[in-house]
C-alpha cells in the first residue's frame, strides 16, 4: 500500500446489496481510538451486533448513507451503493477536521470516485477495524429499518429475514405478492408481478 501521511482512516461498508426489499445502506465510520470485539457484522450474533453498535455511534464519528428501493430500481444495486457510501462519506467527513487528510478504507473490489484517496479490500469488513466498523453500523441501521416493515406488511416476516431472499420470503411473495418495497427489478419479484 502506498504510504499517505494521514489522521483519518475512514472504514466504508455497505448492507442489503443482496436483499430483494428495502434499501442499501452505507455507513462510514473513523475510529479515534480501538473499540474491542469489532469484527465482520455476519459473524456476530443480533445481540453482539447491537452492543457494538452503541459503543460505535457513542465512541466513534459515524456517518449513514441510504438509498431508497426506487433508487436501487431506477440506478442498479451497483450505483445505488455507491450512492450510499458516496453519502455516508460526505455526511463523515462533515464532522471531521477538514485540514486533515482522510484515506477511505472500502470493504469489497469496487472502484470508486471518491473525493479523498481510497482504497478497497476484499474482506475488509473482517481485516480491518475502521471496516468492521462501519459493517456493524450499516448492518443494524438497515435491520433496524426493516424491521419496521414487520408492523406495515404483517405476514411477510421481514424482521425474520431483513428483505433476502429465504424460504420465508418466497413463501410470503408467492401467498400475498410483491411490495411496494420490494426491488422490481430483481429476478424473483419480477415474476410474482
Amino acid at each position: 500500500m502506498q504510504s499517505y501521511s494521514l489522521h483519518y482512516r475512514i472504514g466504508i461498508d455497505e448492507a442489503g446489496r443482496g436483499a430483494w426489499a428495502g434499501p442499501v445502506v452505507a455507513a462510514a465510520v473513523y475510529l479515534p481510538s480501538p473499540i474491542q470485539g469489532l469484527a465482520d457484522s455476519k459473524v456476530l450474533s443480533p445481540k453482539q451486533r447491537e452492543n457494538l453498535f452503541q459503543r460505535i455511534i457513542n465512541e466513534a464519528y459515524v456517518g449513514v448513507g441510504v438509498v431508497s428501493h426506487e433508487d436501487i430500481d431506477a440506478k442498479g444495486i451497483k450505483a445505488a451503493t455507491h450512492a450510499a457510501m458516496e453519502c455516508a462519506l460526505k455526511e463523515l467527513l462533515a464532522v471531521l477536521d477538514p485540514t486533515a487528510t482522510p484515506l477511505a478504507m472500502v470493504d469489497g473490489n469496487d472502484r470508486f470516485t471518491f473525493s479523498i484517496p481510497h482504497f478497497s479490500y476484499i474482506r475488509g469488513d473482517s481485516r480491518f477495524p475502521c471496516i468492521s466498523a462501519a459493517s456493524i453500523v450499516a448492518k443494524v441501521h438497515r435491520d433496524r429499518l426493516l424491521c419496521a416493515y414487520e408492523e406495515m406488511y404483517p405476514g411477510y416476516n421481514f424482521a425474520q429475514h431483513k428483505g433476502y431472499g429465504t424460504q420465508k420470503h418466497r413463501d410470503a411473495l408467492a401467498q400475498f405478492g410483491a411490495l411496494d418495497v420490494h426491488r422490481k427489478t430483481y429476478a424473483p419479484i419480477r415474476q410474482v408481478l
